[in-house]
């Protein structure tokens, strides 16, 4: 698919099927290539007339907003180093060209190369050059996957592109001790829709022997309470060293009063990028945060790279888990888990990569003699009366294992210890991952909660590893709601198994199943990607009760289990009113008031012979076509009549659905040309009515729901410094939402 946002082309970002999109602009020829890593497998060949550097350019200009940061990238493969550029034009006139830092070395492996810059003052397009200088002529060197649009960012992100990525420059960090900053385009390979990387990486090098650190000069806010989750690639240096990254809390006067370190266990090899992550609650008395990164015992010269850096709200290892993600992932330590009783030990599991489920580490249990311990976390706020679950993932690594038992711990709020659950004890039958939950109902005045494991080990040296350890109050699998008043139906999906593919359908009561739409289109053979599903169903029939069935399929689409939901209805309160939804914008949709009905026409392709000597014509016929005819209906205030405007703006499918007993079905309609009139003399007048021409169509089948998923005003205050520059980049608050730009 299309790398979104991208300004340029299909043709001219994956070069399939041709090279159309692309020219030279020194010393090289255009040839088509083979190999590549998008859909059609084309690349683009770039091939040198003569020893020394040569360009390749778009063939079209594309056009931009001054002032704003474009962002550009590319992978390449050859036997020399290479840099892109974004050329700034006027008219046909070159401005400027902001090019990225060469790249270290050379590779016939795709690796990435990228750059970021501000468009000068007087810029109304921009252009993507590529270049490399060979050391003679005839030599190709292979490009593809290439983006020219606004800044990728991770959505969430606290920090602001520029801290996340430096592709523009490395303004975003400052030396702690011992250190240099600057950035390098090391040959590093990604995968081909991995766009939050860039080529270009934030450059720490140590000034002498010893520790060496640095830190974001950005201050994002904080709510104190809330748990953090940083995270960096990390490419460490060779020669033997600690790498870290640590996540600090600051107060109001910009004092530093926490920080928590999390430290890159050694990876093998150590020549790639490693993701670290670290994670904390924010103190009571916290403002803002910032990420700090460093080297200890540095060798003088040594460098670290940094990528893809993130500080964001925690995610949930499970939906409403109370389990902090320190404890139940293990990516920094044991967290808050000890050992009760038993010869039992606990670390984190490295090297780096080893072993894990999520993440890059799991907790390793490990038992030097064959018998039994008992492992416990820290302490989570429950509470009473109401069922817990815990569920862990546990692997033998080592050894042998009889058991596992899995209970609860409780306690009330003084810490006073109201005995454990009954638990579960899960045998461990062989080397896989296996999930192994315990329920339990908190007893009578509870508050907290621990998680305890009984291991117990059948041979010397067993190892066990955990991992995804969650909490969390067991609600309904599957919960169904209507919202009459707004015109849609809400199905919320729990404990959804991962790495399966969903299928979700309506189910009315003649037994007929109709497809529930969702992001990507209809939800059919759609992969499961989170425990938790919210769909909001715009499509519901009005009046008749209906359910859902959730069949969660295998990669052949063969049905692995299935639920269904209760019965819900929606309801239409005035008769004398409609729904016109856009499938597509659910937020567009509104309510109107119907002045008359359409009557229908069919209209039917015929043509019509005489035949000479006979009564009758001879009439040749095509199918019958779908219903046509006008919809009269008012808007009764000018918000109304904006609003309907904004409907009937993208010309797109509507649902058109009326009350029951209205002898009108659902219908999906085009709406053609329209006809807004006055309704009275006075200008002051706010009623409007309006002729809609409806032709019947089908239902769109992949159109998906539009949206920005994970966006928050988080964001656009991490992107924005003030209104201004959000009443700027979009044109509606719709705009906003869906983080449509204007460049």
């Amino acid at each position: 698919m299309p790398i979104p946002g991208n300004l340029l082309s299909a043709t001219t970002e994956t070069i399939d099927p041709n090279t159309s999109g692309w020219t030279s602009h020194l010393n090289c020829t255009i040839l088509p290539g083979i190999g590549g890593r998008t859909g059609g497998g084309g690349c683009l060949s770039v091939r040198s007339v003569a020893a020394g550097e040569m360009q390749a350019r778009t063939v079209s200009s594309y056009p931009i907003t001054s002032g704003a940061t474009y962002y550009a990238f590319a992978d390449t493969a050859g036997v020399v180093g290479e840099r892109i550029g974004i050329r700034w034009m006027f008219g046909g006139i070159q401005l400027a060209i902001t090019w990225s830092v060469p790249t270290t070395g050379s590779s016939s492996a795709w690796h990435r190369v990228s750059v970021a810059g501000v468009a000068p003052g007087g810029a109304t397009h921009a252009q993507v050059l590529l270049s490399s200088t060979e050391t003679a002529g005839s030599v190709s060197h292979f490009w593809e996957n290439v983006y020219l649009g606004a800044p990728i960012r991770t959505i969430g992100n606290l920090l602001p592109f520029n801290t996340e990525s430096t592709e523009v420059d490395a303004t975003g960090w400052a030396p702690v001790v011992n250190a240099s900053i600057s950035r390098q385009v090391p040959v590093m390979g990604w995968a081909v829709d991995n766009y939050l990387a860039g080529g270009q990486t934030l450059a720490m090098t140590a000034v002498a022997a010893g520790n060496a650190s640095i830190l974001a000069v950005d201050r994002p806010t904080v709510t104190p309470g809330q748990e953090y989750l940083a995270y960096a690639y990390l490419q460490p240096p060779t020669v033997a060293s600690t790498a870290w990254i640590e996540l600090r809390y600051y107060d109001s006067n910009g004092n530093q009063i926490q920080a928590t370190r999390s430290t890159l266990g050694p990876p093998t090899p150590a020549t790639g990028m490693y993701r670290q992550r670290v994670s904390d609650k924010a103190p009571a008395n916290a403002a803002t945060c910032s990420l700090a990164a460093g080297l200890d015992g540095a060798s003088a010269g040594q460098v670290l790279r940094l990528e893809t850096i993130v500080i964001t709200a925690a995610p949930e290892l499970q939906s409403g888990t109370v389990v902090p993600y320190a404890d139940g992932s293990f990516e920094q330590g044991v967290a808050g888990w000890t050992v009760v009783s038993g010869v039992a030990t606990l670390a984190r599991t490295s090297p780096w990569g080893d072993s894990y489920f999520e993440g890059s580490y799991s907790l390793a249990i490990t038992s030097s003699t064959a018998s039994a311990s008992t492992v416990r976390s820290a302490r989570f706020p429950v509470t009473e009366g109401v069922n817990w679950r815990a569920l862990l993932l546990a692997h033998p690594d080592a050894g042998s294992w009889s058991t596992v038992g899995v209970r609860i711990r409780w306690y009330d709020a003084a810490d006073t210890d109201l005995g454990a659950s009954t638990g579960v004890n899960w045998g461990m039958p062989g080397s896989s991952w296996y999930a192994l939950p315990s329920d339990a109902v908190a007893p009578a005045g509870a508050t907290q909660a621990a998680i305890e494991l009984v291991v117990t080990a059948t041979a010397t040296a067993s190892v066990l590893h955990v991992d995804q350890v969650v909490l969390w109050e067991v609600l309904p699998q599957t919960a169904v709601e209507a919202h009459s008043d707004d015109g849609y139906i809400t199905l919320t999906l729990r404990e959804m198994p991962l790495d399966f593919y969903l299928s979700l359908y309506r189910v009315t009561p003649d037994g007929a199943r109709s497809l529930v739409r969702g992001a990507s289109g209809l939800i059919d053979m759609q992969p499961i990607v989170s425990d938790l599903l919210v769909v909001e169903d715009h499509e519901a029939p009005l009046g008749v009760p209906v359910y859902y069935l959730a069949a969660i399929r295998n990669a052949d689409g063969t049905t692995a289990s299935s639920r269904a939901s209760e019965t819900v209805t929606l309801t239409l309160a005035d008769a004398n009113t409609a729904w016109l939804k856009d499938p597509a914008n659910p937020q567009r949709s509104m309510r109107v008031l119907v002045q008359r009905a359409p009557d229908w026409q069919r209209p039917i392709e015929q043509a019509s012979f005489v035949v000479r000597g006979r009564r009758n014509k001879v009439v040749l016929s095509g199918r019958r076509q779908g219903l046509e005819g006008n919809l009269a209906i008012w808007t009764r205030s000018d918000e109304e009549r904006e609003a309907l405007h904004l409907l009937l703006d993208s010309g797109n499918t509507l649902l058109w659905q009326a009350a029951p007993g209205m002898g009108v079905t659902d219908m999906y309609v085009s709406v053609a040309q329209i006809t807004e009139s006055r309704v009275g003399a006075l200008a002051q007048e706010q009623w409007r009515a309006w002729t809609l021409p409806l032709v019947e169509q089908d239902m769109p089948t992949t159109v998906g729901v539009n949206g920005a998923a994970g966006r928050t005003w988080q964001d656009i205050l991490t992107e924005f410094a003030t209104w201004q520059d959000v009443l700027t980049e979009f044109a509606t608050w719709e705009d906003v939402f869906l983080n449509r730009r204007t460049g």
